[in-house]
């Protein structure tokens, strides 16, 4: 009798848990990785499923959440993937400790974060990303009456706006980088995906009272010990517009650096996979948003076509093809609406910090060739978050894009990437998965 494949998913957002459900439903045994306690990610953070009238796509949550928990698939939270120490063994850390997982195949379901750029005064407290923000608010920080400005580029900034207003801020504006003429083209885009159209409908309803702005940006924070103003342009005049929170984002940059490690390869600043969700290396799947940022059903879709994939069942995955194409499509159409405009290249003054974890200012960068050159000479992108906000800033601000990933892709205590002395001697006779 054949021992059933071993099948580990990294991420437990909608991708990560159709891809983990679907497979052991299939008969793999299943792991399912996520630095977070439950299972959703950033899009159903906060979802409760037996409550699913309370959060937006709730019902759609207690569904997977449900099928997930029927599934036999194990949810490993608070488990972060920082290193493959050997081939087909992901170095997984837990608050007790350390732990090398084998599997057979591997699915990445590693998401999209906010994208940054630097801007005069973008440091000051009160100022943070549009998703944290939001997920600030969800976890209980009080915004009822509070002045909020909306900034950046990307249908993250309505959702947001929406969850901002729902929770009594008083929202002054969203201002939109891309010009109105992008976004109506987007607008005829949307009329093939109703769901997508009504969703976006239903955010600018609840913020009617708060006026939508196409080709604005924020130019600068103002404030001494903490935000008390955002000024905004169109690039011929400029508003000053009090607030005590800025949530601005520039759309989203995919999480890469597990992809990289693995050497998937990347094309046009995506982990390029096949009609099957299979990157570059055999075994090794990737879903969501890493593969494009096209959104909750994207993710939905490809997750199932890598599980069946990566469970042989090559008909079932071929069956939802079309439906990953045109998802694909959607995604290269959301990609042109939000492209980022020149002018915000020129945000940073010499003085604006752009590497926040080295205080590495502009100016600092100017002289250096490339992205190498900035770390051993600025430090740039060498602090605790390794690179993940000032890197794709940088990539866009001067074309310095990354190639590589170092473990620990993470930031991971020192005796989980060394082990300890007696683990190492004994290293032949340890079983991947045992826990130290």
């Amino acid at each position: 009798m054949s021992v059933p494949l071993r099948v580990v998913v990294v991420g437990a957002g909608p991708g990560g848990m159709a891809a983990a459900t679907v497979a052991a439903e299939a008969g793999c045994r299943v792991v399912l990785l996520d630095e977070s306690p439950k299972p959703g990610g950033q899009i159903w953070r906060g979802a409760d499923p037996a409550e699913p009238h309370h959060s937006p796509q709730g019902r759609r949550f207690a569904l997977w959440f449900s099928r997930l928990r029927a599934s036999g698939a194990e949810f490993q939270p608070g488990s972060a993937v920082v290193d493959q120490p050997n081939p087909g063994v992901l170095r997984v850390e837990r608050e007790t400790g350390w732990q090398d997982v084998a599997y057979d195949r591997l699915i990445l379901a590693t998401g999209a974060r906010e994208l940054f750029l630097p801007f005069p005064g973008w440091t000051l407290p009160g100022v943070l990303g549009a998703g944290g923000l939001q997920a600030l608010v969800k976890g209980g920080l009080p915004v009822a009456g509070c002045k909020v400005v909306v900034a950046g580029s990307g249908p993250l900034l309505l959702a947001v706006g929406a969850a901002l207003a729902s929770a009594g801020a008083r929202v002054q504006g969203i201002f939109e980088q891309a010009p109105f003429s992008a976004l109506a083209r987007f607008g005829i885009t949307l009329a093939g995906h109703p769901a997508k159209l009504a969703e976006g409908a239903k955010y600018r309803w609840q913020t009617l009272g708060s006026p939508y702005k196409p080709g604005w940006w924020v130019a600068r924070a103002l404030g001494e010990r903490r935000l008390r103003a955002a000024v905004v342009s169109d690039g011929r005049a400029e508003r000053e517009i009090p607030c005590e929170y800025l949530a601005c984002a520039f759309h989203l940059t995919p999480n890469l650096e597990l992809a990289r490690l693995l050497s998937c390869r990347i094309e046009a600043g995506f982990v390029a996979v096949n009609s099957r969700q299979e990157t570059s290396q055999s075994g090794v799947y990737c879903v969501g948003e890493a593969t494009g940022i096209g959104g909750l059903e994207k993710a939905l879709v490809e997750g199932r076509i890598a599980a069946w994939a990566a469970a042989g069942r090559l008909v079932e995955a071929g069956s939802l093809a079309a439906q990953a194409r045109r998802h694909h499509r959607f995604a290269r159409k959301l990609d042109q609406a939000f492209a980022l405009r020149g002018e915000l290249r020129g945000l940073a003054a010499p003085d604006t910090i752009v590497c926040r974890c080295e205080d590495v200012t502009r100016q600092a960068l100017e002289g250096c060739a490339t992205g190498r050159a900035a770390r051993l000479h600025t430090r740039c992108a060498m602090g605790p978050c390794q690179g993940r906000v000032c890197g794709p800033a940088t990539d866009f601000l001067f074309g310095w894009s990354a190639v590589s990933a170092r473990p620990p892709v993470l930031p991971a205590r020192v005796s989980t990437l060394a082990g300890d002395a007696r683990s190492l001697a004994s290293a032949p006779a340890r079983e991947p998965g045992q826990m130290h």
